[in-house]
């Protein structure tokens, strides 16, 4: 007679073990949609056109003459309803009647196209302003507005590698001042790695020989959002959904100024976030909207979310990128 071992309990015992819960995918915070100037007059049809006038003259008066009259220059800025998106999935009447997950599985469609729908837009804002979007900056060019480089390669030289730099910083905020971009709400957004980058440089890192550098605030100005560092008047935020350099971001080198980009190079963002000058301009003709039905030929129910809207850079003054490196070249 023997009691109960291991040996002779295999079969009442499970080898492997499943939880209850589900694991899901971490998600960053997105932030894209705030500087953008959302108009709500754009009802119907599908390009807008704004009218522009530009500035009066001034012209030397000499006494009992007559004055002279200038006209304004006047233009017009479109932009049209462009994209159309959706995100859908179903799930069969056998795998909902089988699967211990169900619920759920099924609980998670609609949060998951939403987040999907959002991540798009995140990357499409973003993209706006870049080679290859309608409004956007020339490839491999300075893109000089008022005399002042609106796009450059980062100026920190390490061999082939280039990596943003204070100096950067600096001259954004020169390209903004002579673009008469109001000096408020500065924002800088960058790849992750330049964030690491700026942390360990020697003369931002030690706090003790450079107080200007000490002020990093913990909690930002919208949930799960956070200030790296305030550089030069601007909030630096990172982003993973930054655009690449080259005609639609194909990621292609760049020259600009005969100064050379690594391929695949990310582009950093430098603009003012005040309301009134948002460098972003857009339109939703459709706000994601979700549907779900049965199909009862398939034996399955179906969940749909789809969305419309329209983006475009609507002032390239108030708009710098500056490219650095991939973040491969983090070490």
């Amino acid at each position: 007679m023997s009691g109960m071992t291991k040996s002779n309990s295999e079969l009442l015992t499970r080898q492997e073990v499943w939880s209850r819960q589900l694991k899901d995918v971490l998600q960053d915070e997105l932030m894209a949609r705030q500087y953008v100037n959302w108009l709500t007059d754009f009802n119907d049809g599908e390009t807008l056109t704004i009218p522009s006038i530009g500035e009066a003259n001034v012209r030397d008066y000499a006494e009992d003459t007559a004055a002279q009259y200038d006209a304004l220059d006047t233009g017009e800025f479109q932009f049209s309803i462009t994209e159309y998106l959706s995100s859908g999935t179903y799930i069969t009447d056998k795998n909902k009647q089988d699967m211990y997950y169900m619920n759920q599985l099924v609980s998670s469609f609609v949060p998951k196209q939403s987040r999907a729908l959002m991540q798009r837009l995140e990357a499409d804002v973003f993209k706006q302003g870049q080679p290859g979007q309608a409004g956007g900056q020339t490839v491999s060019n300075a893109n000089e507005i008022n005399g002042a480089d609106h796009r450059w390669v980062a100026s920190d030289n390490s061999g082939a590698v280039r990596l943003l730099a204070v100096e950067d910083f600096a001259k954004a905020l020169y390209s903004l001042k002579k673009a008469n971009v109001p000096q408020e709400n500065l924002i800088a957004i960058v790849d992750p790695s330049v964030e690491y980058t700026m942390n360990t440089q020697t003369n931002l890192a030690d706090i003790s020989n450079n107080p200007r550098w000490e002020g990093i605030i913990d909690t930002g100005i919208a949930r799960g959002m956070r200030f790296v560092k305030n550089i030069y008047g601007f909030d630096v935020y990172t982003s993973n959904y930054l655009p690449l350099a080259g005609a639609n971001q194909s990621g292609a080198a760049e020259t600009i100024n005969s100064v050379a980009s690594e391929a695949n190079s990310t582009c950093n963002l430098f603009f003012s976030a005040s309301r009134d000058i948002l460098p972003y301009v857009g339109a939703w003709r459709q706000m994601p909207r979700v549907e779900s039905e049965r199909n009862k030929d398939f034996q399955r129910d179906e969940y749909l979310t789809t969305a419309r809207y329209g983006l475009k850079l609507y002032r390239p003054e108030n708009f710098v990128t500056v490219l650095s490196s991939p973040g491969e070249n983090v070490v």
